[in-house]
């Protein structure tokens, strides 16, 4: 027996050892999956219980939900807070040969402007019923991330590893909302550019939010995610980076 079979199967790497960008690929996830799994804990009897949630992201990254307390998941969460989120991006073909990630963590009710501000920027719709008295917005602080991004791509990511480092960045995170509304309202050209470089295709696409390291962009139904060339930490940055983005989008097109 050689030393590979006494350690038994396989275990999946730590994010910084993977032989792919395990890191890049888990924070996409994270950003452009709009729907997934929540498994909380049943409050009467610890029976695991998997139910279909909405998902939005914090700057950071923090995953954000809309829960209602008179559904089961809420009334769990409310009495034991342990929860994991599964965030799957689907597609064509056999689904185990797409990413997938898992966060794992503990989940519980926030009173932030900015969760209900990005959450209602990414699922506009939700703004019918957000102020229904037994709605709140809860946002999940991760423990460890599980991904699987196809066949033989598996890592394992610590919180840091997950989420950005706002550090340094708090002026980026003030002027999100301004930045993403004259984006929108004045340069819905370079948005479309944006996303027509990274392969998106066409569509009436918008930002719904803005971050250090990318933004998030919407067609319908439809996300993507776009990171800036390099991580930027003030709103100079982020314009310098962005009409950069857009001159180069220009010339792929041309």
């Amino acid at each position: 027996m050689d030393r590979d079979e006494r350690r038994g199967p396989a275990q999946p790497l730590p994010a910084a050892e993977a032989p792919f960008d395990a890191i890049g690929l888990a924070r996409t996830l994270l950003r452009s999956i709009r729907s997934g799994a929540l498994a909380t804990i049943d409050a009467g009897d610890g029976t695991p219980f998997a139910s279909l949630v909405t998902i939005a992201t914090d700057v950071d990254g923090t995953p954000l939900m809309l829960l209602s307390r008179l559904s089961a998941h809420t009334r769990n969460l409310i009495a034991d807070p342990r929860c994991s989120l599964l965030f799957s991006q689907g597609g064509k073909g056999d689904p185990l040969a797409h990413p997938r990630l898992t966060v794992t963590g503990r989940a519980a009710q926030t009173s932030e402007a900015r969760a209900r501000e990005r959450f209602l920027a990414r699922h506009p719709k939700a703004k019918l019923y957000a102020d229904f008295p037994d709605f709140g917005f809860f946002a999940l602080e991760p423990a460890a991330g599980h991904l699987n991004g196809g066949f033989a791509k598996a890592a394992t990511l610590d919180p840091r590893e997950l989420l950005i480092d706002l550090a340094g960045a708090e002026a980026v995170v003030a002027g999100e909302r301004g930045a993403v509304e004259h984006m929108n309202a004045d340069h819905a050209d370079a948005v479309a550019l944006y996303a027509g470089a990274a392969g998106e295709g066409d569509g009436p696409w918008r930002l719904s939010g803005l971050d250090p390291e990318g933004m998030d962009l919407m067609a319908g139904d439809r996300t993507a995610r776009i990171t800036y060339p390099e991580p930027v930490r003030d709103m100079g940055a982020l314009r310098q980076s962005l009409v950069a983005m857009a001159a180069t989008a220009r010339a792929k097109a041309g």
